[in-house]
């Protein structure tokens, strides 16, 4: 039986479609296999660092805002069979909040093992609260640290809206309700409220320095007044017990806590992020290397959304003037 010339044709037709839908099956199956490389690269210390004895290091950077994410890290080493732990500390603060979740899990960590703190440019403010939970602080000469001080800020557009004439009504149950709000003039009583809470939280901040630093009240008071002070200024001070590296950290705890010598130093890293924002994420990477940069773009942008820090609530966070 002959076929026709139409039949053949469509049956050429059709390999043809399911060669080309092969094909991009292939490729899509390997970008999903590129970008699940690519997160689990990304991810957190392995198995093996957890059971062999080393030196754990957590970098604390950027805004504190006690994510869970540091703490699983923190907790991650406090259950590992490391030795010690090196706090790498580059931060100017944040939330008090934060900064106290993160102190206290250090302090959980430094229960079990021996914790120094590193200062690279800045550990001021909250990201100092964090350098209290350590047992020894190490900085650079020129390292910032201290700004002990708490902040509540807001904005008050109440002129403004006066001139262009627009007025916001509000009913409440309370005079200090929502109070302050920035649509109006902040009122003795608002005032004195916020008062009460930013004194209250610097209590608590000079507390822990002072317990922690060993310090007098006299000593405290030398430094409580929201200052930043460099490593060399604060080695007198007590706020930093030596001046030095990375490398003398090590040698503390090798000379002081009898950590064992010549331990590997591992970093402890937060997990790549899952679900969708982190598989764009991942799979940003994997498009620009097919050169498709229009869309690593969008899915870099994308994956990223999320990741932006709120700072709420009251602040522990040095805002050093424009050019400083």
């Amino acid at each position: 039986m002959s076929m026709s010339t139409g039949a053949a044709d469509y049956l050429v037709d059709r390999r043809r479609i399911r060669r080309k839908l092969t094909f991009w099956r292939v490729v899509a199956g390997v970008v999903v296999v590129l970008a699940i490389v690519a997160l689990a690269a990304k991810g957190r210390t392995g198995f093996a660092d957890r059971i062999t004895p080393h030196i754990a290091r957590v970098k604390i950077g950027g805004l504190i805002t006690g994510d869970d994410e540091t703490l699983r890290l923190l907790h991650d080493v406090e259950t590992s069979q490391s030795a010690a732990l090196i706090l790498q500390i580059e931060s100017p603060g944040g939330t008090t909040v934060g900064s106290e979740r993160v102190f206290d899990a250090i302090r959980k960590v430094a229960a079990k093992k021996p914790v120094v703190a590193t200062v690279d440019t800045l550990a001021a403010s909250g990201a100092y609260i964090a350098a209290l939970g350590a047992d020894h602080i190490v900085a650079y000469g020129n390292s910032l640290v201290g700004s002990i001080g708490v902040l509540f800020q807001f904005p008050n557009v109440s002129g403004l809206l006066d001139k262009v004439g627009v007025k916001v009504e509000e009913v409440k149950s309370a005079p200090l309700k929502a109070a302050p709000n920035g649509f109006e003039p902040t009122s003795d009583a608002a005032r004195a409220a916020l008062a009460a809470l930013v004194s209250d939280s610097f209590d608590w901040f000079k507390g822990l320095v002072k317990d922690r630093r060993n310090m007098t009240d006299a000593e405290l008071a030398a430094v409580d007044d929201g200052r930043v002070f460099t490593g060399r200024q604060g080695l007198p001070l007590k706020l930093v017990d030596e001046l030095g590296t990375e490398e003398d950290a090590v040698k503390w705890l090798e000379t002081v806590r009898h950590v064992g010598r010549g331990l590997p130093i591992r970093d402890y890293k937060p997990k790549a992020r899952t679900g969708l924002f982190g598989l764009l994420s991942a799979s940003a990477g994997v498009a620009d290397a097919l050169g498709l940069h229009d869309v690593g773009r969008l899915a870099a942008a994308l994956g990223t959304a999320a990741d932006r820090p709120r700072l709420d609530g009251l602040l522990a966070v040095w805002q050093g003037a424009a050019g400083e």
